[in-house]
């Protein structure tokens, strides 16, 4: 399986985003008008019972997952050199500027014999976030990211998630039940996504969130290597780079 794959040849990434804003209170009038349109419409999507109505304000927390109301804060990034995992990680509370430093290395990642990108769920999250992101903050979309003119056989964007599919497009399995199912350890030891925007925002600790997104990426990496039937990378081969 993937045997084309050189996982030399890939980037592994992982993103975490939170909600523009610390509260719903806090929104320019015009967002916050169109936040409860978007609410509304979650609402009916999930079918929340009429008798509970959910209101704008308690699952604002939700809105970072859409790039149009929530920021990028951290971009881990990580490449297999010799048997050995380097992690690098962009973050900050400027996200034009941790985004132009991710797209620079992207930029220059063909340099590096990078071909190919990995996240999980990154079809359908963080590969378009990314995109939708760098467009907002006015910033050319890098051309291993961009899909625009691209046929479907030349997009070499890897899918842990969609790869585990096997073409079950309903089937969503997350991360950390793929880590537990391989045996690998699992990289919520400590917070989860639904956390994010808590310790970013309430308890200001971007660094526990880089953590977090690093782990992510290792687990990433070694959920691949399962896949493609070779040894787990251990904790003593990762090394992160400032």
């Amino acid at each position: 399986m993937l045997e084309k794959y050189n996982i030399e040849n890939i980037l592994f990434l992982d993103i975490e985003t939170v909600p523009q804003y610390s509260a719903f209170d806090q929104l320019p009038m015009h967002l916050a008008a169109l936040w409860e349109k978007k609410a509304g419409q979650l609402s009916r999507i999930e079918k929340f019972s009429d008798e509970t109505p959910v209101s704008p304000d308690a699952i604002y927390e939700r809105a970072g997952i859409y790039a149009e109301f929530g920021k990028i804060v951290c971009i881990s990034t990580g490449v297999v050199r010799n048997g050995s995992l380097r992690i690098k990680s962009y973050y900050g509370e400027d996200e034009k500027d941790l985004l132009s430093g991710f797209n620079a290395m992207l930029t220059k990642a063909g340099e590096k014999n990078i071909s190919c990108l990995c996240a999980h769920n990154g079809k359908e999250f963080d590969y378009p976030y990314l995109i939708r992101r760098m467009l907002i903050c006015g910033l050319e979309v890098p051309a291993i990211l961009d899909l625009s003119m691209k046929k479907p056989w030349e997009v070499n964007h890897l899918d842990t998630m969609d790869l585990w599919k096997f073409g079950d497009y309903k089937h969503y399995t997350s991360l950390e039940l793929l880590a537990t199912v391989f045996g690998i350890p699992t990289p919520k030891d400590d917070i989860k996504g639904s956390d994010v925007a808590r310790v970013y925002w309430h308890e200001h600790d971007l660094l526990r969130i880089v953590t977090y997104c690093q782990k992510d990426v290792a687990t990433i990496v070694n959920l691949l290597l399962r896949f493609k039937g070779k040894p787990l990378l251990d904790d003593d081969t990762i090394q992160i780079v400032a």
